[in-house]
Order: C-alpha cells, then sequence, then structure tokens
C-alpha cells in the first residue's frame, strides 16, 4: 500500500461494496466455500491431523504451542453469531489488496473484482482479511520473520475508510467484534497453513520443502504484532466507531 491515503481507499472501496450488497437476502445466496473463515472448524481439523502425526521437528512443536496457547477464544465470532449478537450478510470472500481496483488518474477506489467468492459470512471476515493482506509490508511469503509488522497507522486509514460508508448499517455488535477479528483472522490463517503443512502441503501451492511452515510462521508473528496493540486497537476502533 503507498501511504494512507491509498490505504483509505482500500478500506473505502470494501465499505462500499458491503454497503451496496447489504440488502441481499443471504438465504438466496450460495454457499461458495462452505466453512469459509469458521475458525472452529480449521481447529477441529487441525486437531484431527495432529493427532495423525507421529513426530513433530521443534518449527512444528513451536507453532502448535503458539496454537495451543490460543485456542481459547478462537471461536469468538462464532459464539456472537451463535448467540444471535453477529448476523450473516453477503461478504466478498476475498478482499485483499489486489483485488480492490484503484482509477489511478483519481487515486479513488472503483470497484472490486474476483466475485466468484462471494458468499453469506460475517463482515469481520472480511475486514479482517483486507487488514491482514494489507498491514503487513513484508508479505506472507517473507522469510524474514524480524519484518513482520502490524502496522497500525495503515490499519487506522483502512478503518476510516470502510467505516466511512459502512457505519450506516453496522451494528452495535458489528463495532463491538472488530477488533476482535484483527486478531482471529491472521492466526486462523497460520493455523490453516500449518494444518496444511503437517498434512503433506495438499491444499496450498509450495515452492520449497517447508513453505506451509514459514508461511505459518509470519501469520503468527503478525497476530502476536496484533495482540501486542489490541489496546491502541480496541482504542482506535471505539473512537472511529463514534465519528
Amino acid at each position: 500500500i503507498n501511504g494512507r491515503t491509498h490505504a483509505r481507499e482500500v478500506g473505502y472501496g470494501l465499505g462500499m461494496f458491503h454497503s451496496l450488497i447489504s440488502d441481499l437476502p443471504t438465504d438466496q445466496l450460495a454457499d461458495t466455500l462452505e466453512n469459509f473463515h469458521v475458525t472452529p472448524a480449521y481447529l477441529k481439523r487441525y486437531d484431527a491431523v495432529l493427532n495423525a502425526t507421529t513426530a513433530l521437528e521443534a518449527p512444528v512443536q513451536s507453532a502448535c504451542g503458539f496454537v495451543e496457547s490460543r485456542r481459547q477464544g478462537m471461536d469468538v465470532l462464532e459464539a456472537a453469531l451463535g448467540r444471535g449478537e453477529l448476523q450473516h450478510r453477503p461478504i466478498h470472500g476475498d478482499p485483499k489488496i489486489n483485488n480492490v481496483m484503484i482509477d489511478e488518474s483519481s487515486g479513488q477506489a472503483v470497484g472490486l473484482i474476483d466475485l466468484d467468492t462471494v458468499k453469506p459470512g460475517l463482515v469481520h471476515y472480511d475486514i479482517g482479511d483486507c487488514l491482514r493482506s494489507c498491514c503487513n509490508a513484508a508479505g506472507e511469503e517473507t522469510t524474514n520473520l524480524d519484518a513482520v509488522l502490524f502496522d497500525l497507522d495503515l490499519c487506522e486509514a483502512i478503518l476510516e475508510g470502510y467505516l466511512s460508508v459502512a457505519r450506516c448499517f453496522l451494528s452495535a455488535w458489528d463495532l463491538h467484534y472488530l477488533a476482535d477479528c484483527i486478531r482471529l483472522i491472521p492466526l486462523e490463517l497460520g493455523l490453516r497453513f500449518l494444518t496444511d503443512h503437517l498434512e503433506g502441503d495438499v491444499y496450498f501451492r509450495t515452492q520449497y520443502p517447508g513453505h506451509n511452515l514459514q508461511r505459518a510462521a509470519v501469520q503468527f508473528r503478525l497476530t502476536a504484532s496484533v495482540e501486542q496493540q489490541m489496546p491502541e486497537i480496541r482504542a482506535m476502533v471505539r473512537r472511529l466507531a463514534s465519528c
């Protein structure tokens, strides 16, 4: 992302997309990816794969330890959905930065592409995934874990843009759980990469042995960076939500 202005437009683009499709009846939308971003389902799969694995090398043990210490709370969004605090809405499903079209002359977001993943889900999945992909300058393929950092300034700009249009249809509960999705989605993706590594790289394409384990390590480092800044993130969300 090239600075705060670009970041704000990415957030605005996603917010406008959510706003425009927010009244589509979800019961008439196909579920293009069943259980997508349903973290407890990924955790259940991970447990099954882990239980079938005998020997674990040290880096894998470390990654598994990261997951284990965060097992409680991985159901934060699904539990809220179950209590009726959150509701399914139409979502994009893959709102990473290269799926937001920015007009080169005006610098404004003009649309979202790659609509084959549109489905019913929580808007939090999209928000968390957008922030995960945009606020780590090192990128998810880096081999330098020390370079992985969650950029709070970019996060603020994206959320500013997003809430400038989405605040009108988001509920108080939606806003309450915003900070949680920022932490949960990188943790969930790391869990998926780790599971795939344990399973023999059957889902994500890899370029070298241990590629998915490295990808998991990047997402876990990003999760830790979010966790370290969680008080600031919660304060930021409260401030932007009340603007």
